[in-house]
């Protein structure tokens, strides 16, 4: 019965990631219809963050009430009204008070599944789940524009994935019964349940917990801000025609995926803690290749190379959270990562923007590897206070 539910965790997974990039494939149609400036997704975008952060800081309290399977049954049953709520909109202040449903979905179900497959199964299975993420992710847009090409409206293309949500969701009801299954990959004998929730203040006086924080916030920051400011950077700085760079900037989400695939067979033979620090080496390498004056084709390899670098780092630090902190604790400080990485992915991107439009949008690959140096730093800080902890 664990594959059964493994299978309906792998459709989760691929699921989640569906409506993630809707609203920047939809967006272009979106404003225009609806007369308001371009920026306003930015308005939309931070109050999905802002409704995330507050339930990935509530998962702990949520999760000991409704348990794992629960809350991401009632999290994407929210998301699923979100997402047809945006398909009925009928204008911009509309989209904005379905975004809170959505955000509060999202940052729930995103902290208790991590949680939930990081004490139950090992870390391979971490790296391919987050690979079946990215899968939805990527497939999300192309939803988006067959809706937009065929004529049917971007409503349409909303209006599909959250029908693919509803069924998501009634499977998962279905599937309650297999989320008390104690047997998994790890035979998790050492899941226990606290006394009580644990608050901020009890959490962050935890050994290691500021610098897992700090360590994850790096990580979504470097992720986001590549994600974000590549495109740009190949066309202002290195002279790349704008749609070579945009066709190449999606190397940067294929060396994630497939990264994180071929992650789920390195777990076999290297433990979390090392396929961070393998991460880290190869994000600085394809740095490196941003900076040194070696032509196209070494630039465009190095954000196939910084792709692949993250690749491991996030689903490994999730899964050596119950390791590290213990698996009582494991739920709420990994609500607390959650939070950590969607600030870092509101702030960290825009103080770039900020930054290179006062200086020079050359300063890409240095502020990545300020961020890099410091994610380093900090992940070894974390090993020796956790090691001495154990």
């Amino acid at each position: 019965m664990i594959h059964l539910l493994l299978a309906v965790i792998y459709v989760s997974f691929i699921s989640l990631g569906l409506p993630d990039s809707l609203l920047g494939a939809a967006w272009p149609s979106i404003y225009q219809g609806f007369g308001v400036p371009v920026s306003y997704s930015g308005v939309i975008f931070c109050i999905i963050s802002v409704g995330t952060v507050l339930s990935s800081l509530q998962s702990d309290r949520m999760t000991r009430r409704f348990g794992a399977g629960g809350v991401t049954a009632i999290s994407v049953a929210m998301t699923a009204a979100a997402l047809f709520g945006f398909s009925v909109s009928s204008s911009f202040w509309a989209m904005c008070l379905w975004a809170i449903p959505y955000g509060l979905g999202a940052g729930s179900v995103d902290a208790a599944l991590n949680n939930y497959v990081a004490l139950h199964f090992a870390s391979r299975h971490m790296s391919w789940l987050h690979c079946m993420w990215g899968i939805g992710a990527s497939v999300g847009p192309y939803i988006m524009g067959a809706a937009l090409s065929s004529r049917a409206g971007w409503q349409t293309g909303y209006r599909v994935i959250s029908v693919m949500q509803m069924v998501l969701t009634i499977i998962i009801l279905l599937s309650l019964p297999l989320w008390k299954t104690k047997s998994g990959a790890n035979a998790e004998e050492r899941e226990a349940v606290p006394a009580e929730v644990l608050t901020l203040k009890q959490i962050f006086r935890i050994s290691g917990v500021k610098e897992v924080l700090i360590t994850f916030f790096c990580y979504c920051s470097l992720e986001q801000t590549t994600s974000l400011w590549a495109s740009s950077y190949l066309v202002l700085n290195r002279g790349i025609a704008p749609e070579t760079a945009a066709g190449f900037a999606s190397l940067f989400f294929v060396g994630i995926t497939v990264g994180r695939a071929l992650c789920g067979f390195l777990t076999l033979k290297f433990d979390d803690t090392q396929m961070v620090r393998m991460g880290q080496g190869i994000i600085a390498i394809g740095i490196a290749a941003f900076l040194l004056p070696l032509g196209e084709a070494v630039t465009l390899a190095g954000l196939l190379l910084v792709g692949l670098g993250c690749a491991p780092i996030y689903p490994s630090i999730i899964h050596a959270t119950p390791g590290r902190f213990g698996a009582d604790r494991s739920q709420a400080i990994i609500g607390v990562q959650m939070a950590s990485a969607y600030i870092g992915n509101c702030l960290m991107p825009p103080l770039f923007g900020v930054i290179a439009n006062h200086t020079t949008i050359a300063i890409f690959p240095y502020y990545l590897l300020v961020i890099l140096i410091l994610m380093g730093y900090m992940h070894e800080a974390l090993q020796k206070k956790t090691k001495a902890a154990q």
